[in-house]
């Protein structure tokens, strides 16, 4: 068991290590508390309100409210579908005011395996974002689609105490896709050849996919009784983000870079279930 855990921290601290080699963003550190009320409603359908914050900045600033409303069906004793909706408020810390709200919806499914005491899992998660204010949709669609795949394993140690660990991916669904664009000299290159351009139309739609977060985390959930769980987690999140910075007509592309970085942070979570 130690052995097994050992290897699992290994996986997700070395993510940071991943993603040293081209790193364009400062690397940060932060935190999540949350709290969650879940209700039974009956044999294998529950609702859930959970309210949490986000630090970031290395612990200095408060970065946003989720406050997420949730259903869950178990269709099978192995099979698990649900819906949910956020309301994001994100914070800026430099205009000490909220930000423009996000609203997410989300459709997930998951299916999981028992070996023993131990829990296999694999979770998809379909969530569309959609920004609010002022915004320039040339640089990044209004309405963001992504897909969360995600692979757990948790050891029942007693009734009371679950370590866990998971890997999760994120692929972003509907990017900006890069055309072909003349650089300064007059020359024709495309997304792959080069990083800045300076004139001509260049988004050639909105199709565009790839994986923009790779997510590790363990963590483990106490059971105090049959109504109040604690769960406590490290998370290592390595970002890799395109990035496009446009005129707000869509006929220049200022620079368009590939940023990877590195977002570790620890989490509470509390469960009260009724």
């Amino acid at each position: 068991m130690r052995k097994i855990l050992a290897l699992m921290a290994a996986v997700v601290l070395a993510l940071p290590l991943a993603a040293q080699d081209d790193v364009d963003l400062d690397n940060e550190f932060g935190g999540r508390v949350s709290v969650e009320l879940d209700k039974k409603l009956r044999k294998g359908l529950h609702v859930s309100l959970e309210e949490e914050v986000r630090l970031d900045n290395n612990f200095g600033a408060f970065d946003r409210f989720h406050t997420t409303l949730g259903l869950s069906y178990k269709v099978h004793p192995n099979v698990k579908v649900g819906v949910g909706y956020a309301l994001i408020n994100p914070y800026s810390s430099t205009n000490a005011a909220f930000k423009n709200a996000r609203h997410r919806v989300m459709v997930d499914a998951s299916a999981n395996c028992k070996v023993g005491a131990w829990t296999f899992s694999l979770k998809e998660r379909v969530q569309l974002t959609y920004r609010t204010g002022d915004m320039n949709e040339y640089q990044n669609p209004r309405a963001a689609f992504s897909l969360k795949s995600r692979l757990k394993a948790q050891y029942r140690v007693s009734a009371s105490l679950t370590p866990y660990a998971y890997v999760e991916l994120r692929n972003t669904l509907n990017a900006p896709v890069i055309a072909a664009y003349r650089d300064e000299d007059g020359t024709y290159v495309t997304e792959d050849g080069y990083e800045t351009g300076n004139a001509g139309w260049f988004i050639s739609g909105w199709n565009g996919v790839y994986v923009n977060r790779l997510r590790g985390s363990v963590g483990v959930n106490y059971k105090f009784d049959k109504h109040n769980t604690l769960n406590l987690y490290i998370l290592a999140d390595r970002v890799m983000d395109k990035v496009v910075d446009a005129n707000a007509e869509g006929t220049k592309l200022k620079s368009y870079t590939r940023e990877t970085g590195f977002i570790g942070q620890v989490g509470v979570a509390y469960t009260y279930s009724l």
